[in-house]
């Protein structure tokens, strides 16, 4: 479908960020950058946040099964996420940062422990219900982009959308809206392999966002991308947090971690602060 043409260029930061949870819309907002390593943000434009948490873990645990013996990813984990909190999980090589977020992202559900979502109890429910619960509320940003190499820019985001039950028209409008927002209208036919890396995160991103969740979940957002490449996503996250999206994201950058306003250190699979 041929999209409109897009608006005159404006910096991907200020362009594209949520008026409200779920409701992306274009920003007017207050200068961006990363705070002090570990530093709450006392932005101005922030709302209080309420206290019912978006994500409330309770004793997390993960372990793989070797014979009689048994080797913990994660123990013990309870951790509170509010709305519109912006979090970083740090912690070494091996901490389980990437296992406690893809079990956050329902991609795995070998666990122990109880998982409330939005007050949902996902350890209590079954596939299905978690499959419903992950298509509404997560999006979820990959290191590698795991964007799919056979289809086009275009095709890669209506694909979630595909999944759901959006008429076609609306799906076409949703993404030529995404791709405008986005600065990629032209290289809407283009293939993964064609683009550069930070032009597949920014499609990576477009993706995990084009459905509207509550909650983005971030794996090492800019692992493959150069530094202003980084920044520029960076950027983009710290926008769409200060109206309200919660994001959540593992990273070993202090750089990245101070875009955000808390830090969750862990340490061979245990909380460390």
């Amino acid at each position: 479908m041929p999209c409109p043409a897009p608006f005159p260029l404006r910096s991907i930061a200020m362009a594209f960020a949520p008026s409200a949870p779920g409701d992306y819309s274009i920003l007017k907002g207050a200068p961006v950058g990363p705070a002090e390593s570990g530093q709450v943000l006392a932005r101005s434009d922030r709302r209080l946040m309420p206290e019912t948490p978006i994500i409330s873990l309770k004793n997390i645990e993960k372990f793989y099964q070797h014979g009689l013996q048994r080797t913990y990813v994660l123990r013990r984990i309870s951790l509170d996420f509010k709305p519109g909190e912006f979090v970083s999980v740090m912690g070494p090589s091996g901490a389980g940062k990437s296992t406690l977020l893809h079990i956050m992202g329902m991609h795995d559900a070998s666990w122990s422990g109880e998982y409330f979502l939005h007050g949902d109890p996902l350890h209590a429910m079954g596939k299905r219900e978690r499959a419903e619960l992950q298509k509404k509320h997560i999006g979820f940003v990959f290191q590698s982009y795991h964007l799919l190499d056979h289809l086009t820019v275009y095709e890669n985001l209506d694909m979630p959308l595909s999944y759901r039950d959006v008429k076609k028209k609306e799906r076409d409008s949703m993404v030529c809206d995404m791709l405008d927002r986005f600065q990629i209208v032209g290289k809407k036919d283009l293939y993964p392999s064609q683009l550069s890396g930070g032009q597949q995160q920014l499609v990576a991103v477009a993706r995990a966002l084009i459905s509207k969740p509550t909650i983005i979940l971030a794996d090492e957002p800019t692992g493959n991308l150069h530094s202003e490449q980084g920044r520029e996503i960076m950027e983009l996250f710290q926008k769409l947090n200060a109206e309200g999206t919660t994001i959540i994201q593992v990273t070993h950058s202090e750089f990245n971690a101070g875009f955000g306003t808390r830090i969750v250190r862990l340490k061979d699979g245990w909380l460390a602060n």
